[in-house]
């Protein structure tokens, strides 16, 4: 063997989950360079190589042993090692225990005058092979997967059965044990095309090898050969084709030799509503659907087969079978639910169980119609939107116990409004129904009018209120509920619409429908966690578009609570710190100072007649912006506010450099510090910029 060559360390299983197979290909690239940097062993580019089957790394460069190592630790001072007599102390003797030397080997170095005892240690070079089986069966432990399991007699984890391992280091087998295995140099190929198994030579052929049994080794090199695929068939056909990411992603890492192919059903079945088509293709079987030019959904699918190109025509049939019956399925189903209107379903919805405390899902339909009419009146929106508000309220979530949704519970809400127009109800209600979970995600649009808008916001608040009323908020990581997205989608409502209500009022009115429906809860408290809850998202969200933590401290400091007003007078305290920077820090270290000097049991009755002329000009400029802050924060010109506070930089400054507030007379301390009380409470409804003045 040279000084230097390839290690190839190759896992082999039985297929391993999609999303699981991503996050594996994510961890390997730093569990390898780190296990090795952890020994010491010399090493060059780590490359990692991924199909359903397996889990492959390539490292170049990897030296025949490791370095020899000098260690030099330095303890404690010479004086505190040993005694007057020479003799080594517990300091000492506990230093070079720990080193794993005797005191005997101890040195002495002097360093600007103060002497120290070194200890030094020499750790031999170490043949790198007889490292690696250790350092490799340590990277197989290290893999973290969401579940695993075992198999046979053994008792190791791993996301799916370890079939085979290959650990060859140039043309040397690394002898590397794994449950019941011992790793060699043979490998596998694609399940049906090239089984195997196969020997690799040396670590520079194991790839070469594998993409020669037909196994496209990489994530990205799969992606490629299905987007190939996929473009040459809307070529052919002039039809193009949906990839969502997340089905993108699960097809890709579904196959070891992936071959897009067209499948067709029945026209017939264009009747059903698209979604629950594309949900049958997308969701359930990892179809692509196709559309025509004019973006209607047409009897086409691209299938991303794992088998023989040879056969086409046998993969493709086997396929068309699979979504007949699916889609003959979702056609049933939808046939079978026009034969009653959409409200007949809405009293079944007491079969089906919201929470355990809050009832069942007829209940929260009853809070969500409640808690509607408080947002409209509270909004002062007109009647005839009232009426399709409360329509669409008491029907959103009818669709839940209908067959269709049953069966394709991602189309719940879609297939509600799809019921409700050929029930009969109002366009806007139709649409609501279908809106009424949106956003879903962060960056997902909110519903279209006011009438979704308000239906939304009135179930994801009920959602909030509800469930922490009886314990079940998120803790640390853990949202079971997904209240944070929920949390997000009624900021991102308000914040887009400019609705003209308070969400604490709000919250205060679902927690009153909680109460009078029998539910038991210390309100207060309750009511303080979820005000909490959503200023902390707005918080997060704040940071996330730059905005600093000490702004957004600020701003809170004044008893913000109403998310939405916090996010207005941060967003224009901030833009107002960027633009004029020395202004707003002068003017934060001089509310500061006035801060930490003021003593608010005097009061702010100053006398006028005592003020000299630096004072005067301070009690003017502070009265002008009293009037001006009041007047802006009534109209929500929270910028124009900022812009009154200002201009009392130049008066206070001149106060401050001026004026010795601390004077020695009694009365003219009190009325100086009365002057400074009042020009504090200026800023008592807009920011506290001391917040912005810590460093």
């Amino acid at each position: 063997m040279s000084d230097t060559a390839t290690l190839a360390f190759e896992i082999g299983t039985e297929e391993i989950p999609a999303f699981d197979l991503k996050r594996a290909t994510e961890q390997l690239a730093e569990l390898v360079p780190a296990a090795l940097d952890a020994v010491r062993i010399p090493h060059g580019e780590v490359a990692i190589y991924t199909s359903p089957r397996r889990l492959i790394a390539i490292v170049a460069d990897v030296a025949a042993r490791t370095e020899a190592l000098e260690e030099v630790f330095r303890g404690p001072a010479a004086k505190i090692a040993f005694d007057e007599a020479g003799n080594p102390t517990k300091a000492a003797i506990g230093f070079a225990r720990g080193k794993g030397l005797d005191v005997d080997a101890l040195e002495r170095r002097d360093e600007n005058g103060t002497e120290y005892v070194y200890a030094v240690r020499q750790v031999p070079s170490q043949d790198v092979a007889a490292l690696l089986p250790e350092v490799l069966r340590g990277v197989i432990d290290g893999i973290s997967w969401p579940k695993s399991c075992r198999w046979g007699t053994t008792t190791e984890m791993f996301s799916r059965p370890v079939r085979w391992l290959v650990a060859l280091l140039g043309d040397t087998v690394i002898p590397v044990e794994y449950a019941g295995l011992v790793a060699d140099r043979e490998t596998r190929g694609h399940r049906f095309l090239a089984p195997g198994p196969h020997t690799v030579a040396s670590a520079d052929d194991l790839v070469s090898v594998v993409e020669g049994a037909f196994v496209v080794p990489t994530q990205e090199a799969r992606e490629a050969v299905i987007r190939k695929g996929v473009a040459a068939i809307e070529a052919a056909t002039g039809f193009t084709a949906d990839l969502p990411a997340k089905t993108l992603t699960e097809v890709i890492n579904l196959s070891e030799y992936p071959t897009p192919m067209v499948g067709t059903f029945d026209e017939e079945f264009l009747k059903v509503p698209e979604e629950i088509i594309v949900d049958a293709m997308l969701m359930h079987q990892r179809y692509f659907p196709l559309y025509d030019a004019d973006g209607k959904l047409t009897n086409k699918f691209i299938i991303v087969s794992n088998g023989d190109p040879a056969h086409e025509d046998t993969i493709v049939d086997g396929n068309e079978r699979v979504v007949a019956a699916r889609l003959y399925d979702a056609k049933f189903f939808y046939d079978e639910d026009l034969k009653m209107p959409l409200d007949a379903y809405v009293d079944r919805l007491d079969e089906v169980v919201f929470q355990e405390a809050l009832g069942t899902m007829r209940d929260k339909t009853a809070r969500v119609v409640k808690l509607s009419a408080r947002i409209t009146s509270a909004a002062g929106i007109e009647a005839a939107e009232m009426r399709d508000i409360a329509r669409s309220a008491y029907l959103a979530k009818a669709d839940l116990v209908t067959s269709a949704v049953i069966e394709f519970t991602s189309v719940q809400g879609i297939m509600g409004s799809y019921y409700a127009t050929a029930a009969g109800e109002a366009p806007r209600v139709a649409r609501a129904i279908a809106e009424h979970y949106r956003p879903r995600f962060s960056g997902d649009a909110i519903p279209t009018d006011i009438i979704g808008q308000v239906v939304a916001l009135s179930d994801k608040i009920d959602t909030i209120c509800g469930l922490f009323a009886v314990g079940q908020a998120p803790t640390g990581s853990s949202d079971p509920f997904a209240l944070r997205r929920a949390a997000l989608g009624v900021l991102a409502i308000l914040e887009e619409t400019g609705l003209p209500i308070s969400l604490v009022e709000t919250i205060d009115g679902s927690l009153i429908i909680y109460r009078e429906a029998g539910l038991q809860f210390d309100n207060a408290e309750v009511r303080r966690e979820i005000i909490d809850f959503f200023v902390t998202r707005e918080k997060v969200a704040l940071r996330d578009v730059g905005v600093k933590a000490d702004t957004i401290d600020a701003v809170l400091a004044c008893g913000i609570e109403e998310p939405i007003v916090l996010a207005r007078r941060a967003r224009a305290l901030e833009a107002a710190r960027t633009e004029n920077p020395q202004v707003f820090d002068d003017l934060a270290t001089a509310f500061a100072r006035a801060n930490n000097l003021r003593e608010i049991g005097l009061g702010t009755g100053y006398k006028k007649a005592e003020l000299t002329e630096v004072e005067t000009a301070l009690a003017e400029a502070v009265a002008t912006a009293e009037g001006n802050v009041a007047a802006a924060l009534a109209d929500d010109r929270y910028a124009d506010a900022l812009v009154a506070l200002a201009a009392l930089r130049a008066p206070v400054d001149e106060f401050f450099d001026t004026t010795m507030v601390m004077d020695e007379d009694p009365e003219v301390r009190a009325n100086r510090l009365k002057l400074l009380n009042r020009f504090a409470n200026v800023f008592a409804h807009v920011a506290d910029f001391s917040q912005m003045a810590k460093k």
